[in-house]
C-alpha cells in the first residue's frame, strides 16, 4: 500500500458555488474599503463582467449580502452598502436566539442569568461615568415610562429604553449592542408571557432608586439595586409551554 493511501487524512476537494465565491469577493470589497457605508453597489452587469460569472450567481450573492444585513436592497433602486456596527452583528443572531429560547426552559434561564450579570456590571460603570445630562436622561425615561402605565407594550418599550441608556453610559458601543440584543430577546419574544399584575409601579420605584445611586456615584449600591430589580423582574418571564 502506498504511504498516501487510506490514511484517513484525505479531504474531498469540493467545488464551491459560484455565488459563494462572488459573496466572498463582495465582502472583501467592503472590508478593504473599496465599498463604504451608503455607497451604491456596482450594477449586476458590472459585477458579472468583473468576476466572469452569470447573472444568477450575482443575484444569489447579492441576496445573501442583503440577508446578512451587509447591503440594503430597495425595490426599483440599486442596493446600498449598510453601515457595519455592533448592533448589526447581534441582529444577525435574532432568529437563532428565538429558536433557542423556544426550545428549552433552560435557555431562557441562562439568558436571564447572563442579563443579570451584565446589567449589574453596566450599572456600576454608569455610576462611575454618568454625567449630569445622563442622569437627567434617565429621569426623563422614567417619566416617559410612567406615562405609559396601562399600555403594556409601550411600558415594556420604555423599560428597554431605560436599561439600554444605562449601558450606553459606558461609551462602549458593543456593550450597548449587547444590552439591546438581550433585551429584545427577552422582552420581544416573551411579551405575551409577562405577568404584570400591578408590578409597573414597583418597576418605576426601582428604576428611580437605581438612578439615585447613579447620581450619587455609588456604584456598589447601584449594583445592589439593579441586582434586586432584576431578581424580581426576571420572575415575570416564563418559558412558553407547547
Amino acid at each position: 500500500m502506498n504511504s498516501w493511501e487510506d490514511t484517513g487524512d484525505d479531504k474531498k476537494i469540493v467545488r464551491r458555488k459560484l455565488s459563494d465565491q462572488v459573496l466572498e469577493r463582495l465582502r472583501e470589497m467592503i472590508v478593504r474599503g473599496e465599498l463604504g457605508p451608503g455607497d451604491l453597489m456596482p450594477s449586476e452587469r458590472t459585477l458579472m463582467e468583473r468576476f466572469g460569472v452569470g447573472r444568477p450567481a450575482v443575484r444569489e450573492a447579492m441576496q445573501s449580502m442583503h440577508t446578512l444585513g451587509l447591503i440594503n436592497i430597495s425595490h426599483g433602486e440599486r442596493a446600498r452598502v449598510s453601515e457595519l456596527s455592533a448592533d448589526l452583528m447581534f441582529r444577525q443572531m435574532d432568529m437563532v436566539a428565538r429558536m433557542l429560547l423556544s426550545a428549552s426552559p433552560d435557555n431562557l434561564e441562562h439568558l436571564k442569568e447572563a442579563r443579570r450579570l451584565f446589567e449589574v456590571g453596566m450599572v456600576r460603570i454608569a455610576a462611575q461615568n454618568a454625567t449630569a445630562d445622563d442622569v437627567e436622561d434617565l429621569k426623563g425615561l422614567i417619566e416617559t415610562q410612567r406615562e405609559k402605565l396601562g399600555d403594556a407594550a409601550a411600558f415594556i418599550k420604555s423599560d428597554m429604553a431605560f436599561h439600554i441608556k444605562v449601558s450606553s453610559i459606558s461609551g462602549n458601543p458593543i456593550f450597548q449592542a449587547v444590552s439591546e440584543a438581550m433585551l429584545n430577546w427577552v422582552f420581544n419574544y416573551h411579551t405575551d408571557l409577562l405577568i404584570w399584575s400591578g408590578q409597573e409601579d414597583v418597576t418605576l420605584r426601582e428604576h428611580s432608586e437605581i438612578v439615585k445611586c447613579i447620581e450619587k456615584q455609588d456604584s456598589e449600591q447601584a449594583a445592589r439595586e439593579m441586582q434586586s430589580h432584576l431578581n424580581r423582574s426576571n420572575d415575570l418571564y416564563r418559558h412558553r409551554e407547547g
